[in-house]
């Protein structure tokens, strides 16, 4: 059991990426106070990092 669930956790990790040709390209944002090191989770209504807790609100133009 504990093997598949290291895949599965390792599985959605690829998510964040897209790679087009030679260049893999990050989906998410990356932190400001944290670095590019840290991804931010999108929400409805914002973007939080899960490390620092910075938040940032989506407004609707």
């Amino acid at each position: 059991m504990a093997k598949e669930a290291a895949k599965k956790k390792l599985f959605g990790r690829w998510k964040l990426y897209q790679v087009s040709g030679n260049k893999v390209e990050r989906k998410n944002k990356s932190c400001p106070k944290c670095g590019s090191g840290t991804f931010m989770a999108k929400h409805s209504n914002r973007w939080t990092c899960g490390t620092c807790k910075y938040c940032e609100f989506i407004t609707n133009k």
